[in-house]
């Protein structure tokens, strides 16, 4: 698994740095909304690139938005708070 595009395998979708943060985005809400079922009923090849093309995306989201909100129930502080 590489990870960062390389240019060479059009499957993969475009490279993330040349998306516009709407299209960014609009590419992760697909990715994230299919992963259950490519996890369940997706062959290998297909759940290696479909876990290739979100880290792919959500790295290039991460490093868009260093600042984005950080909600304090995702923290694991948070979480034993819960507890």
């Amino acid at each position: 698994m590489t990870d960062h595009y390389d240019g060479n395998d059009a499957a993969l979708g475009a490279d993330p740095a040349r998306l516009d943060d709407h299209e960014l985005l609009r590419e992760l809400e697909s990715l994230h909304r299919t992963r259950h079922d490519t996890f369940l009923y997706g062959s290998q090849d297909a759940l290696n690139a479909h876990t290739r093309r979100s880290v792919e995306l959500e790295r290039e989201y991460v490093r868009r938005n260093p600042g984005r909100l950080v909600s304090a129930n995702r923290t694991r502080e948070g979480a034993r708070a819960r507890e």
